[in-house]
C-alpha cells in the first residue's frame, strides 16, 4: 500500500503540471519536497518504533501521508500557489518516510521468527504495489476522472488496508531484549557504529543502483542507442521486471550460500550488466539491463534485514542505515544528470559499475551478528 499510494500520486504528476501551468523546474521543486519531508521522517522513525512499536508507527506515517496526497490534490485543482503546496509535499513525504522505516522493521521480525530469509519478498510487493498504482493512475487518466477523486478514493483504500494489516503485526520492540542485545550498545547512539554506517553505504550503493536504472534507463537506450521511445520503456520494464524476479527468487540463494556470497555475486552482476548496457549493441543492451535488474534485486533489503540483526537495536538502526540509502535517490538524479550533459547519459550510467564496485569492499559489514548455517564460515 506504501508503493500504491506513493505510485497513485507520482502517476497523476503530468497532470498536476499542466493544472498548474509550471515549468519542469518548478516541478522538480515540489518533487523534491517530497523528498525533503522523507529524509526528514527517516531519522525520527526509528525513535518513534522503537518506542510505541511498528504497528503505531505505521499508522502515524499512513495519517500523515494519506491526508498529504489528498490536500495535494485539492490544491493543484484549486490552483494553488507553489508556496502552499510544497509543505503539503514535506508533509505527504515526511509521512512516507516514517512509514518505510517502521514496515521494514517489521518485515525484520517477521524475518527473524520465521528464521529464513524473506525480507526482499516485501520490497518485490513494494514494487507490485507501485505498478498496481500506476496502471490504475493511467486508466483513470484516461477517463479524465479528476485528480481529487483519484487520489481521495486511492487514501481511503490505503487507510482501510493498513488499519486492516497492521493489527496483524507481530510487536516490533520485546523490552527484554535489551538485556540480551550486542555489547556496549545499550545508551549509544546508532550515529555512531561503524557496521551500521557501513550497512548504510551498501544500502547506498544499491539504492543508487536501482534508482539510476529507474530514473535514466528509457532515456539512455533512445539517446544512447538510438531507439525509439517506446524501445526505452521496454528497457526500463525489462530491468523493473528482473529485479522483481530476483526479489521473488533470490531468498532461497541466501538461504542455501548466505548473505555474502549472494551480494558480492550481485553487486557483480550489476557491474557486468552496466557495462552490456553501456559498451554492448543494443541487443545486448536488452540483456545488460536484464542482468543489472538481477544486481539491484537484493542489496536493499538484505541491509534492512542486516541493520536489524539485533532486536534491542533494529528500530533506531534501521532508520539511520534508511537514512544514508535513501541518500542516494536525491544525489543520484543530480550526479547522473551533471555527468549526463557532459558525457551523454548513456555514459554516465558507467558510475553505477563504478558503486557496485566499491560497495563488494563493504559487502562483509552484512554478516550476520550471531552467524549459522551458511554464514558460518564466511
Amino acid at each position: 500500500m506504501n508503493g500504491f499510494v506513493f505510485a497513485s500520486w507520482m502517476s497523476r504528476v503530468p497532470d498536476a503540471k499542466q493544472m498548474l501551468d509550471i515549468t519542469a523546474g518548478q516541478l522538480s521543486l515540489l518533487l523534491l519536497a517530497i523528498s525533503v519531508g522523507s529524509m526528514l521522517g527517516l531519522p525520527v522513525a526509528g525513535r518513534i518504533a522503537h518506542r510505541f512499536g511498528a504497528t503505531a508507527t505505521v499508522r502515524l506515517g499512513a495519517l500523515l501521508t494519506l491526508p498529504g496526497i489528498v490536500l495535494a490534490a485539492l490544491a493543484v485543482e484549486l490552483h494553488a500557489p507553489l508556496l502552499l503546496i510544497a509543505p503539503i509535499m514535506v508533509l505527504f513525504g515526511l509521512g512516507i518516510g516514517i512509514w518505510d522505516v517502521a514496515q521494514n522493521l517489521e518485515g525484520t521480525i517477521i524475518e527473524q521468527a520465521l528464521g529464513r530469509a524473506i525480507m526482499p519478498w516485501f520490497h518485490a510487493l513494494f514494487s507490485a504495489g507501485t505498478v498496481v498504482g500506476a496502471l490504475i493512475g493511467a486508466a483513470l487518466t484516461y477517463l479524465k476522472i479528476p485528480l481529487g477523486i483519484h487520489l481521495s478514493l486511492a487514501a481511503v483504500l490505503t487507510l482501510a488496508a493498513v488499519w486492516w494489516g497492521t493489527a496483524q503485526f507481530l510487536p516490533a520492540f520485546d523490552e527484554n531484549a535489551e538485556a540480551t542485545g550486542s555489547a556496549g550498545s545499550k545508551g549509544r547512539s546508532a550515529w555512531t557504529e561503524p557496521r551500521t554506517l557501513l550497512i548504510g553505504v551498501m544500502v547506498l550503493a544499491a539504492a543508487f543502483t536501482e534508482g539510476v536504472a529507474n530514473d535514466w534507463m528509457a532515456l539512455a537506450f533512445v539517446e544512447g542507442h538510438g531507439l525509439d521511445n517506446s524501445m526505452g520503456v521496454v528497457a526500463l520494464a525489462v530491468f523493473l521486471a528482473f529485479m522483481t524476479g530476483g526479489r521473488i527468487l533470490g531468498t532461497q540463494l541466501l538461504d542455501r550460500y548466505g548473505r555474502i556470497a549472494v551480494l558480492r555475486a550481485l553487486f557483480a552482476a550489476a557491474v557486468v550488466g552496466c557495462a552490456l548496457v553501456v559498451f554492448g549493441s543494443p541487443w545486448l543492451a536488452f540483456a545488460g539491463a536484464a542482468i543489472w535488474g538481477v544486481g539491484a534485486s537484493l542489496g536493499f533489503p538484505v541491509g534492512m534485514s542486516a541493520a536489524a540483526d539485533d532486536p534491542a537495536r533494529a528500530a533506531v538502526r534501521l532508520s539511520v542505515v534508511s537514512t544514508v540509502g535513501y541518500g542516494a535517490f536525491l544525489a543520484g538524479p543530480v550526479l547522473i544528470g551533471f555527468l549526463g550533459d557532459h558525457f551523454g547519459v548513456l555514459r554516465a550510467m558507467l558510475v553505477v559499475g563504478a558503486v557496485s564496485l566499491l560497495a563488494i569492499l563493504v559487502v562483509p559489514v552484512a554478516r550476520p551478528l550471531q552467524a549459522s548455517g551458511p554464514e558460518a564460515d564466511r
